[in-house]
C-alpha cells in the first residue's frame, strides 16, 4: 500500500487539470482507495489531484535558482572565447548546428539593424505634419498656424506599416523580456480557460437512460393517460373501492366533445396572451451550457388575478361553472391530446435546432427516449417560451378553476347553501399552493425542470393534464362522496398543512436566496461547502437537517390535503402516494446529478447530512 507524501494542512503545488500552470494549494484530505488529494485553492475551489500532480513548494524554488544560474554575458564570453589562436585545428572547427546558429544571428543582427532604422524613420515621419509652406511641426504642435489636413491625411495614410513590417515589429519588440514572458503566461492561462470553456460548452449525448431506457418511456407514453382516466372513472363510482376493478368504461364516442377541445383551446389561448402582457419584470435564468442567460417575464401572478377577475365576471352573470364536473373526462381527453400534439411538433422542430440548445438528458439518440424526455431544453417562439409557460400557467391556474367548478357542482347536486367544510379546507389548502408558485414565480428558473429536463411529452402531458386533473382528484372525489368532519378535526388538519407549507416555503426560500446571490448579508449565518464549480453546498438551517427539506414539506401538505376526504377508501391518498413515489425517484435523480456536478464536496456534504429527506428515518 504506498504510503502518502503530503500531510494535510500543507502548501503545495498543484497542477491545474488539463493545463501545466501550478498553483498553490493547501492539501485538506487523502483518500487511502482512491489515493487522490483533495486540495483547496485560494479562491476556494477544492479538486481531488493525483501525487502526480502535486509538487512541493522547494521544487520550484530549486529550478528557478538553477535556470538563473548562467547569465547571458557569461555564455556570449564563452562563445566569444571558442576562436582563439591557441587552440588546435580541432577546436577551431564547428559543427553545422553551430554553423546554422551564427548564421541566424547574423540574420537576426541584420533585421534588428533594418529594424531600427524602419522604427526611427517611422517615428520621424510619424511626428512630421505638412502644411501648405512645408513648415514641419513636431509633437503635433504645428510652427506655423496655417494647415493642410488633407494632405496630412494621405500622407499618415502612407505612413502605414505594411502587414510584413507589422509582423516584423511583433516579432522583434523593443519590450523587457519580463514583460514578454508575463505576457506569455497571461496568454497560456487564457487558453487553458478557453479549452475548458470549449470543452463545457461541447453537447455530449446522453448516457445514462432514466424512467426504464426506451422501453420504460414507451410504456409510460400509454401508461400515464390511462391513470388518469383510470382515476376519473374510479371517482365516478357509488363505490370507487380497488376491488371494483376496472370501471365500467364508457362509449369511445361520448370521450370527445369538439365543443370541449375548443374550450380547452380557448383557455391555453388565453393564459398565453396574459403571459405576453408587458407588467411584471423581466428577469434572467441561470447560464446556459453556452454562456447565455434567457431571460422571463415574471407576471405569473398578475395572469391568476385577472383570470380570477373574468372568472368573477362570469359567475356574476349566472354562468354555470359546474359544466366542468360534468364534463370532466372530455375535457381530460381534449388536454390529452393537445398535449400529444404538442410534443410532436417540440420533437419535430428540436430535430432542427443547434447542438447547444438541446438538452442535456434528451439527447440520447434514441426516438421514443427523446420524444418522452424532451429533445430541445427551451424551445421558443421568439420570445414566447414554451416551458416555462406551460410550467405554471394552463395547468397550474386551470387547477384551482376546476377545485372551484368541484365546489360549485357540491352545493348544486347536494343543494347546500355553503359548500361543505372538508370541500373549503381542500380548496384553502391547493389555492395557497398555487398562489405561492405564482408569486414566487422567479423561483422555478433555479429547477431541474428549466435548467435540465427537455421540454417533450413527459412534462407536456404533466403540466397540460396531470396536474389539473390528478391534482384536484380529493375535491373530485368529494362531489360524489361527501366527508363530514369535526371543527378540531379541521383544526388540526390546518396545523399540519402550515407546518408542511412553512418547511416548504422556507426551505426553498434559503435555497434559491443563496443560489442568486451568496454574498448577500442577510444570509451570513449561513454555512456551505465550497464546490469546484464556484457554487456552494449549504449545510446550516434546513438543508443542514436534510438534503431535501422542501420535499418533506411536500408530503406533509400532500397528506394534509387527502385527510378532510376521510379513510373510507384508499382513492383521496392517491396522490399521497404518488407524491412520495415522485420525491423518491427525483431524489435519487438528484442525488446522481449532484454526485456528477460536486464530486469529492457532494461527499462530504452527505457524510455532514446523512439523511435525505425525512430526519432520523431516511
Amino acid at each position: 500500500m504506498p504510503s502518502r507524501r503530503f500531510a494535510d494542512g500543507e502548501v503545495v503545488m498543484g497542477r491545474w487539470p488539463g493545463s501545466v500552470l501550478y498553483y498553490e494549494v493547501q492539501v485538506t484530505s487523502y483518500d487511502d482507495v482512491s489515493h487522490l488529494y483533495t486540495v483547496k485553492y485560494k479562491d476556494g475551489t477544492e479538486l481531488a489531484l493525483k501525487e502526480s500532480d502535486i509538487r512541493s513548494q522547494s521544487s520550484f524554488k530549486q529550478r528557478k535558482s538553477l535556470s538563473s544560474s548562467s547569465s547571458p554575458s557569461r555564455r556570449s564570453s564563452s562563445r566569444s572565447r571558442s576562436r582563439s589562436r591557441g587552440r588546435p585545428a580541432k577546436g577551431r572547427r564547428r559543427s553545422s548546428s553551430q554553423s546554422r546558429e551564427h548564421r541566424d544571428d547574423k540574420k537576426k543582427t541584420i533585421q534588428e539593424t533594418n529594424l531600427a532604422l524602419l522604427v526611427l524613420g517611422f517615428s520621424d515621419c510619424l511626428f512630421f505634419k505638412p502644411s501648405e509652406n512645408n513648415t514641419r511641426s513636431y509633437n503635433g504642435e504645428p510652427e506655423t498656424t496655417e494647415k493642410n489636413d488633407k494632405s496630412f491625411v494621405i500622407l499618415e495614410q502612407k505612413l502605414k506599416p505594411d502587414p510584413e513590417t507589422e509582423r516584423v515589429l511583433e516579432h522583434y519588440s523593443l519590450r523587457p523580456r519580463k514583460e514578454e514572458r508575463k505576457k506569455e503566461e497571461i496568454y497560456s492561462e487564457k487558453k487553458i480557460v478557453e479549452t475548458v470553456k470549449i470543452i463545457e460548452k461541447a453537447p455530449s449525448k446522453t448516457k445514462e437512460l432514466e424512467f426504464g431506457g426506451r422501453i420504460g418511456t414507451f410504456i409510460l407514453i400509454f401508461f400515464l393517460p390511462a391513470t388518469v382516466f383510470y382515476l376519473l372513472l374510479m371517482c365516478k363510482q357509488d363505490d370507487p373501492s380497488l376491488l371494483n376493478f376496472p370501471p365500467p368504461l364508457p362509449a369511445l364516442e361520448s370521450l370527445w366533445e369538439t365543443r370541449v377541445f375548443a374550450v380547452f383551446l380557448g383557455w391555453f389561448s388565453l393564459q398565453a396572451l396574459l403571459s405576453l402582457l408587458p407588467v411584471g419584470k423581466v428577469v434572467e435564468g441561470l447560464p446556459l451550457s453556452t454562456g447565455r442567460r434567457l431571460q422571463y417575464r415574471i407576471n405569473g401572478f398578475y395572469a391568476f388575478v385577472l383570470t380570477a377577475a373574468a372568472l368573477g365576471t362570469l359567475l356574476y352573470f349566472q354562468f354555470e361553472l359546474h359544466y366542468l364536473y360534468e364534463h370532466l373526462l372530455q375535457f381530460a381527453v381534449s388536454a390529452a391530446a393537445f398535449a400529444m400534439l404538442l410534443s410532436i411538433y417540440l420533437y419535430l422542430r428540436a430535430l432542427r435546432a443547434p447542438e447547444e440548445d438541446l438538452a442535456p438528458g434528451g439527447n440520447s439518440g434514441y426516438l421514443v427516449y427523446d420524444f418522452f424526455t424532451g429533445h430541445e431544453l427551451n424551445p421558443r417562439i421568439g420570445s414566447f417560451d414554451l416551458k416555462y409557460f406551460c410550467e405554471l400557467r394552463p395547468g397550474l391556474i386551470g387547477w384551482v378553476v376546476l377545485n372551484l367548478a368541484m365546489l360549485m357542482a357540491e352545493m348544486k347536486l347536494h343543494n347546500q347553501s355553503m359548500p361543505s367544510l372538508s370541500m373549503i379546507l381542500v380548496n384553502s389548502f391547493q389555492l395557497l399552493y398555487v398562489v405561492d408558485a405564482l408569486w414566487n414565480e422567479e423561483a422555478i428558473l433555479t429547477t431541474m425542470d428549466i435548467t435540465h429536463d427537455g421540454f417533450g411529452f413527459m412534462l407536456a402531458f404533466g403540466d397540460l393534464v396531470w396536474v389539473p386533473f390528478v391534482y384536484s382528484l380529493q375535491a373530485f372525489y368529494l362531489v360524489g362522496h361527501p366527508t363530514a368532519i369535526s371543527w378540531p378535526a379541521a383544526a388540526a388538519i390546518t396545523l399540519l398543512n402550515g407546518i408542511g407549507y412553512y418547511i416548504f416555503r422556507s426551505a426553498n426560500s434559503q435555497k434559491n436566496n443563496f443560489r442568486r446571490n451568496p454574498a448577500d448579508p442577510k444570509l451570513a449565518y449561513l454555512k456551505f461547502i465550497p464546490t469546484a464549480t464556484g457554487k456552494g453546498l449549504l449545510v446550516t438551517g434546513w438543508w443542514g437537517l436534510v438534503r431535501h427539506p422542501n420535499y418533506l414539506g411536500d408530503i406533509i401538505m400532500a397528506l394534509a390535503w387527502s385527510l378532510p376526504c376521510g379513510f373510507n377508501h384508499i382513492l383521496p391518498y392517491f396522490y399521497v402516494l404518488y407524491f412520495i413515489c415522485l420525491l423518491v425517484h427525483r431524489e435519487a435523480r438528484d442525488e446522481h446529478h449532484c454526485k456528477e456536478k460536486y464530486g469529492l464536496a457532494w461527499d462530504r456534504y452527505c457524510q455532514r447530512v446523512p439523511y435525505r429527506i425525512i430526519p432520523y428515518v431516511y
